[in-house]
Parts: C-alpha cells; sequence; structure tokens
C-alpha cells in the first residue's frame, strides 16, 4: 500500500530550484512554476496531484520566492498532512506548516484565545457520543445506539454547515437530509447538546473551526496577525471543503489571492458531512483571473483499469459529471478487470481469499493487495476468510503507526541501544544495521515467523516487522548508517506521521481507502443496495454513490477484482442482482450509456483578471475517443469469460484446446531453466496458464506476444526474444538446444 505514486523510499534532496522540477510533466510542471496569483488544479485520480503541489511549494522556497514559514498547505486528514511533511522534506523544503484545517485552527486558537477572550481554551473532547447520550437523557429522549451514531452525525453536519438548532429542521428539509429522528427532535437534542457543553466548559471539534471563524471576524487585530504569518495558501482535496473551512480559508486570505487549491469533483464523495464541490466548480466565477491546470494524464493504473474507471463517470449525471476528466493512462497493459459472482456472501469471501492467497503465492507482497467493502460491518467476514486461508491483514482506520503503544515502546528500546549498545551482550552478534534492529524488536515480541491466526498479537507482529523492513530500506539506501542514524529517522517520521509499510493486506471500507493505492484490489460487495447504498435514494446520493465506486477502482495500479453474491447466506434465495454501476461495463450486461465528456482533456486554461468566467481552454491536449470494449467470449463455445485464467486462454477450462504440446513442453523447459538462474520460483517467470495461452497462439512477433494476458511490457523486454525464438523453433537465448 503506498499513499502516491511510486518513488524512492530515501531519495536524494534536490541539489536546486531547477532540480525540484525535473520528472515533472508539462501540466505538472506548469502547477510548480504558477507562483502568483489564484491556481485551480483539477486532478484526475492518479495524476500525481500532491507531487504537483508539493513540489509547487518546494520550488518556490528553493528559488526564494515563498518563505517557509508564510506558507500553509492544507488537507483533510493527519495521514495526508504527514505524507505532505514528509514530502517537502524530502525536496529540501523544511519549515512550511502542512496540516489540517482542524489541527491549524487549533494552533492558532490555543495561541490567541487568551489575548482574544481571556483565560484558559475549554477542554476539547475527543468523543462527542457521550454527551449526546446524556444531552437525550436530559430531554427523556431514549436512543439506541445507531440513532446515537445518527443523530451525532447530524449535529455534526449542522455545524459545519454552519445551521444553529433552531434551523435545523428547515435546513434538513432544504438539503433532503433523512433524520434519525424527527427533526423537531434533532433540534432539541442539538440544542441540548450545545447547553451542555457550556455547563462542563467542553468544545468539540467543530467548535474549534467556529470559534477560529468568530475569533478573526469580531478581532481584526487577531486576524491581520494571522496574514502577516502566513501570505500563501494551498489547499489538497478541495472538493471536499465544507461551507465552515470555506469561511475559514477565507479570513486567512483576507483581500489577497494567493492561493492554490487542487481537487476533483468526481472523487466527491463526503457530502453527508457537509462537503461540496461547489467551492472547486465556482472557483473560476471567484477568481476570474484564475490559472486553471488539469492534470488527465493517470501514472497510477493501467489502460484497462482506467477504461472500467472513465465508463463509470461516463453514464453519470448532475453537476460534477459536467465537469469530470477522463483520464489517460500512461502505464502499459495490464490484465482486465475480472468479474465475480459467488452463490452467498460467505463464498464471495472465500474466493476473494482464495484469489489474494494465489497472488501472494506469485510473489505479489501482501502490503500491495486491499479488499475494499462499502461498509464496516462487510469487514468481519472477510477478516475470518483471510485468516482461514493464512492470510495476513491490516484493519485500516485503526490508531495512527506512530501512535500504537509497540511502536512507541519499540522506539524507546532503539533509543535505548544506540545510546547504551556497547555495554549490551544483546547486539554482540549483531553486525549491521538491520540485525540489530532485529536483535532489539526480538525482546518487544518480534520474531522471525509471525505467530499464526490473527488479532491483536498478529497485529504488534506486524507493526514490529514494519520497523524491520524499514531498517532494511533505511540501510539500502545510506550504507554505513548507524543505530542513532535509524532512531533519527524514526523520530522524524513520527513527527511527520510518514509511517512504513505494514507487511499485510488492507481491509478497508471505500470512503478510508480515499488516497491510497495498491498493486490489486478486490472491490467486493458490489450488489444493489450496497452499492448503490439501500438509503442512497435522491439522483445526488445515487451519484455520490457512483463516485465512491469510482474511488475504489481508481485505488488499483494493475489488477482489478469486483465481485458480488447473489444472496446474504449459503441456501438463501438469490434475488440480488450486480450494481447498476456496471451496467455496459461487464461481460454479458449489453452497453451502457455514455456522455461525451466535458472538459476531460488536460492543458492549462489562463484567466484574464476581470474576464468573464468560463473561458474556453488554452492549449489543452487533446480527449482520447475510447471505444467501448466487448465482453471476453470463449473462441470455442462463446460463453461469456470471467475466471482469470480462462480469460488468458481465451477459452473455457472444459473447451477442446488446439494447443501445440511440443512447443509447450519446451516452453516449460525454458521455464525452468529461466527459475533456476534467477533463484525464483518457476511460476514468477510465466504461469502455467501464460504458457499454455502462448503455445495455443503461437505468437510470431512482440506485438502478438505483448496481447497475451499475463505478458506485461516488463516481462516482454526480459523474456520477449527467448519466448519467440522458442516459438519460431530456434533456441531461446537463456535456454538449452530446443531442436
Amino acid at each position: 500500500m503506498t499513499a502516491a505514486t511510486h518513488s524512492p523510499l530515501f531519495p536524494q534532496v534536490p541539489d536546486s530550484a531547477d532540480a525540484v522540477l525535473e520528472g515533472l510533466d508539462p501540466e505538472q510542471r506548469e502547477v510548480a512554476t504558477s507562483l502568483h496569483g489564484p491556481v485551480c488544479v483539477l486532478a484526475g485520480a492518479g495524476t500525481g496531484k500532491t507531487r504537483a503541489i508539493t513540489h509547487r511549494i518546494a520550488y518556490g522556497v528553493r528559488a526564494g520566492i515563498l518563505q517557509p514559514s508564510s506558507v500553509l498547505a492544507v488537507t483533510f486528514t493527519n495521514r495526508a498532512a504527514g505524507e505532505m511533511r514528509g514530502r517537502l522534506r524530502q525536496l529540501g523544503a523544511v519549515g512550511v506548516q502542512a496540516r489540517t484545517f482542524h489541527s491549524a485552527a487549533l494552533r492558532q486558537l490555543q495561541y490567541f484565545w487568551p489575548k482574544a477572550i481571556g483565560g484558559s481554551l475549554p477542554r476539547l473532547v475527543d468523543r462527542k457520543a457521550q454527551l449526546v447520550a446524556d444531552a437525550a437523557a436530559a430531554c427523556r429522549i431514549r436512543l439506541d445506539r445507531g440513532e446515537l451514531r445518527d443523530v451525532t452525525a447530524e449535529i455534526e453536519w449542522a455545524k459545519v454547515t454552519q445551521t444553529v438548532p433552531a434551523d435545523y429542521p428547515l435546513a434538513a428539509a432544504k438539503s433532503a437530509r433523512e433524520a434519525p429522528r424527527d427533526p423537531a427532535e434533532v433540534a432539541q437534542l442539538y440544542a441540548a447538546y450545545e447547553e451542555l457543553k457550556r455547563e462542563r466548559v467542553v468544545i468539540d471539534f467543530e467548535d474549534v473551526l467556529l470559534l477560529t471563524v468568530a475569533v478573526l471576524q469580531d478581532r481584526h487585530d487577531v486576524a491581520e496577525q494571522v496574514r502577516a504569518q502566513y501570505q500563501h495558501f494551498v489547499v489538497d482535496e478541495y472538493q471536499d471543503v465544507s461551507p465552515l473551512q470555506q469561511r475559514l480559508l477565507e479570513l486567512w486570505l483576507g483581500d489577497r489571492d494567493s492561493l492554490c487549491v487542487v481537487g476533483d469533483a468526481s472523487q466527491t464523495i463526503y457530502s453527508f458531512t457537509g462537503a461540496t464541490p461547489d467551492h472547486l466548480l465556482d472557483f473560476r466565477t471567484r477568481h476570474p483571473g484564475a490559472t486553471v491546470v488539469k492534470l488527465v494524464r493517470d501514472y497510477r493504473s493501467t489502460p484497462q483499469v482506467v477504461r472500467l474507471a472513465n465508463g463509470l463517470l461516463a453514464q453519470a449525471s448532475g453537476r460534477a459529471a459536467d465537469h469530470r476528466l477522463e483520464l489517460i493512462s500512461q502505464r502499459a497493459g495490464g490484465p482486465e478487470p475480472v468479474f465475480a459472482e459467488y452463490a452467498d456472501e460467505p463464498a464471495e469471501a472465500e474466493g476473494t481469499a482464495r484469489r489474494v492467497r494465489e497472488l501472494m503465492d506469485a510473489g505479489l507482497p501482501a502490503s500491495e493487495i486491499a479488499v475494499l467493502f462499502r461498509t464496516n460491518a462487510q469487514s468481519e467476514t472477510y477478516e475470518q476468510a483471510l485468516a482461514d486461508a493464512g492470510v495476513p491483514y491490516q484493519l485500516r482506520g485503526a490508531e495512527r503507526f506512530f501512535d500504537r503503544p509497540e511502536v512507541r515502546r519499540a522506539i524507546v528500546a532503539l533509543r535505548a541501544a544506540a545510546r547504551f549498545g556497547g555495554n549490551d551482550a544483546l547486539l554482540d552478534d549483531a553486525p549491521d544495521l538491520p540485525s540489530q534492529v532485529r536483535a532489539v524488536l526480538s525482546g518487544e515480541g518480534w520474531s522471525a515467523q509471525p505467530p499464526a491466526g490473527s488479532g491483536a498479537v498478529r497485529e504488534r507482529w506486524e507493526s514490529l516487522a514494519a520497523l524491520v523492513h524499514l531498517a532494511q530500506d533505511f540501510v539500502a539506501a545510506k550504507p554505513g548508517a548507524t543505530l542513532a542514524d535509524l532512531v533519527t529517522e524514526l523520530d522524524e517520521r513520527a513527527g511527520a506521521q510518514h509511517a512504513p509499510t505494514v507487511q499485510g493486506v488492507t481491509l478497508a471500507s471505500l470512503h478510508s481507502s480515499k488516497g491510497l493505492e495498491w498493486d490489486a484490489v478486490f472491490l467486493v460487495g458490489v450488489a444493489e443496495g450496497m452499492m448503490p447504498i439501500t438509503y442512497a435514494r435522491t439522483d445526488e446520493q445515487i451519484e455520490e454513490e457512483r463516485r465512491l465506486l469510482y474511488v475504489g477502482v481508481t485505488r488499483a495500479r494493475e489488477r482489478l477484482h469486483l465481485s458480488w453474491a447473489l444472496s446474504r447466506s449459503p441456501g438463501g434465495r438469490p434475488n440480488r442482482r450486480p450494481s447498476r454501476f456496471l451496467d455496459g461495463l461487464r461481460p454479458g450486461s449489453g452497453s451502457g450509456p455514455g456522455r461525451a465528456g466535458a472538459g476531460g482533456a488536460g492543458g492549462v486554461e489562463r484567466g484574464v483578471p476581470g474576464a468573464a468566467a468560463g473561458a474556453g481552454p488554452s492549449g489543452a491536449l487533446p480527449g482520447r475517443v475510447r471505444r467501448q470494449r466487448s465482453p471476453a467470449r470463449c473462441r470455442v463455445c462463446g460463453r461469456t469469460l470471467t475466471d482469470g485464467g480462462e480469460l488468458k486462454l481465451l477459452r473455457c477450462e472444459e473447451c477442446p484446446s488446439d494447443m501445440d504440446e511440443g512447443l509447450y513442453e519446451r516452453l516449460r523447459d525454458w521455464r525452468a531453466e529461466q527459475a533456476r538462474r534467477s533463484g525464483q520460483p518457476a511460476f514468477c517467470v510465466f504461469t502455467d496458464k501464460t504458457l499454455m495461452a502462448i503455445a495455443e497462439s503461437d505468437p510470431e512477433d512482440e506485438h502478438e506476444l505483448a496481447r497475451i494476458p499475463g505478458v506485461g511490457m516488463r516481462k516482454l523486454r526480459r523474456y520477449g526474444a527467448d519466448v519467440l525464438a522458442i516459438c519460431a523453433g530456434r533456441e531461446g537465448v537463456g535456454g538449452k538446444d530446443q531442436d
């Protein structure tokens, strides 16, 4: 799992401002060098938006145009802010503030509260559910566990949309929200909750933003002091900004326009929290002189994955759909997405675990595989299935890596060993850094072999194993590094929340997968009632569900599996059907309704101060017209193919083969020799199914060979000459005499 497109783990700091720009594509370079005036970056999934904006900040700092302390970069999660700080550090831009809206506001509120209000800032409550429960008891309203959660969410929505309790019923009706209780009761609970906070002298996370806005509005001296400190702003994931966050941003800016926003309306998936893409889509209206840069070159996903993602949005409707970006993959071809139907949910979980196990056995690291679902309630079935298959996993959404108790204890132990290791007999037989780390962490619970099963013990081992792997990567990048150097690196990472990769398959909800990517992604439960979810009824809610699936699809780099079950339990009525979003995209479902892309091409639009918004693009890249791929069918009997092995052969397993048996055996002999020389299993060279497909198609040139599933560009470059020589009846370059 990674949070961005591939890059070295410990890259060298660029030696100049111009070096910061190296490796950027034309549109990313435009973002990086547009340092004056308002800039809006419309960035599709996988197009390197974080790379573009961090290089923008670093280029400005390294060129002396931006003072590090005057830049405030804002995003929505601590993980994203930590990643941004880590990247800026790697680019030599030290001193730039990268924070969440809440973190930046809380820091300002703590500093200015004694001056603006007097006394100490009230205590911040981590969770408001207990307060809401107490408010319900005071109102003599009984809430079950689900209602308590939903009422709490409604209060949060009301606060970020700046709705007071008395106005809640009208605001909820206007926004077509389905209140968990009668809107008048929710308003009553909301008012009681606010009163209870005042009595107990506490504030919640929404209050942090509301109070910061109030202080900046009422105290012009405080506002001017903040504006003197921060003169340049960068906002990531701008499509998820709430009205309250937008108001805070406007107060930070004042009458200046040194603002760069980045977002993608097609990835708006948090409207239930008050987020709206309107601020992104209306940016050019508010700032007619803005430069608009569109990033559509997808460096993450293969053309096959991108085709499916574009197909999902081609059937969308609404304002966000009118501004969709059509992605253009920059990667070599890969396998087609796999669609799988199962009789029931346990069978789907077992089938998914089996496919995951097969990928791992073929050499794919567990950390590069994810299973994504719509609701957290689906997790348990997949946890059990993976555990039964002997597959390690980690649950996304747990506490942050460096906050885990075992990680904190491990760092304390490593720090002690770095200081006093010369007198520690434990390190006598540890000649290098990785072995020293293994020796120290063995006392904290790490072992060479993982513990059996799953649960807390396995999770602790995975955390320690991640530190061991980090030490190995660290010494590979910096030969001669000491234990003290590693501890310094860990301290810096902890400060930036730049966690190492935990070696386990990721289980996560679609919402929590945002911003991440894996080599292989399994989207499970893609059936009506779950995707879209049952309670999504309005057109806007249905379209947000489509965007949520789009986010899931675009998490995959190479392999994408989508599955659904016909019933919930074994023996149940098979009354479910695949998600309507897959109509026209999955094999055998017919052709779906397409929409012409509205502004899908990449490029740059330069605004003219005072000009009307919506001017046509200048120098835009031409969009690529894509033909809808028809379902794969067996070339013998004509049945639709969905199994990965059958797709490679382009025929059903039971249908007769026209394979050249002699060629197949020669290919197997050659593969065995290649595997022996490289010291890896034979299937890592080519699987049996790929060899069978080669023997059946008997390719004559690289173009024909590359079209066979399982033969990617990397293997084509490495083995193509050998395979074509064997197919032609000649000796392979690295093989035996095949005559």
